[in-house]
């Protein structure tokens, strides 16, 4: 069977080729080549991204597609399915992560600032997005709160709206960090899967967690939403640190403790998580 005329060449980016001549039938799996191209990268890092090679299947007019129908014409080279998005392509520009970082003098990453309601999470975010930008970085803020407003107004408190809830923000946090931007995510997010599970959306490194390690106590005590009064009257339920858990980390990066009923400021909490970005490089290109 011949195939129609199919050429594909990759933007600079990637390091893959697959090509073929007008004058040449559609390659059998076996027949397919893969060049190295002014990228460098490997087969191995594009499968990371979920890219597979279209299996072209001989005298058939489909191909499969990560196991998904698809479509065998020269759009078809490079496709992936991810979730229950299928036939999708990952474009590759030539402007990257490095050439933004540049641009900023600074290295993006995620500062994932989690406690109990009232800990001061917010307020310590805030104060490091200050004190960022004295120092010329740019930061920005997603606060539990504030994303509720907009991206994640659908999503109710129950545990699995909850973990949507994580995965979402933790997803713009990871674009925040490609842009070369240091994100600040400022949540309660109380379950430990679910915050190694945006760990494990970025580089090594690049995930910094932050531990706002304040007694129930005090945190009631504070009580500035009257969400604690709700919730021990029965009014919420649910309710993190009530009757729903919250599970500290186990190896986070940094922890802000409340000591002998002392608290630090904002802003001392906020330099002590900027001297980590000091030390790891983060605010230098």
């Amino acid at each position: 069977m011949q195939a129609n005329p199919l050429q594909w060449t990759a933007s600079p980016g990637l390091g893959v080729g697959l090509e073929t001549t007008s004058s040449s039938p559609l390659p059998s799996f076996s027949q397919l080549s893969l060049g190295n191209l002014s990228g460098g990268t490997s087969v191995n890092s594009l499968k990371t991204r979920g890219l597979f090679l279209v299996k072209a299947m001989e005298g058939s007019r489909t191909a499969s597609l990560n196991g998904h129908p698809g479509n065998a014409d020269k759009n078809a080279s490079l496709l992936s399915s991810v979730g229950n998005s299928t036939n999708i392509l990952w474009h590759e520009c030539s402007l990257n992560k490095n050439d933004r970082q540049k641009l900023l003098k600074q290295k993006g990453c995620v500062i994932w600032i989690t406690g109990l309601s009232g800990s001061g999470k917010s307020t310590v975010a805030c104060a490091l997005g200050g004190g960022l930008y004295r120092r010329g970085k740019l930061s920005y803020i997603l606060d539990g709160d504030n994303v509720r407003h907009g991206l994640n107004r659908d999503l109710s408190f129950k545990a699995e709206d909850r973990a949507e809830n994580i995965r979402r923000i933790g997803e713009v946090a990871k674009l925040f960090a490609d842009a070369g931007v240091i994100c600040i995510a400022s949540l309660i997010s109380p379950y430990r899967r679910d915050r190694d599970a945006c760990r494990a959306m970025l580089p090594a490194g690049d995930f910094i967690e932050v531990f706002m390690d304040v007694p129930l106590q005090v945190c009631e005590a504070r009580d500035s939403k009257g969400l604690y009064k709700l919730a021990r009257a029965g009014k919420i339920k649910g309710f993190t640190g009530i009757d729903d858990p919250y599970e500290p980390p186990l190896n986070c990066e940094i922890v802000l403790t409340h000591e002998g009923g002392v608290c630090a400021s904002p802003c001392e909490m906020a330099e002590e998580v900027i001297s980590y970005l000091e030390d790891k490089g983060f605010l230098e290109a």
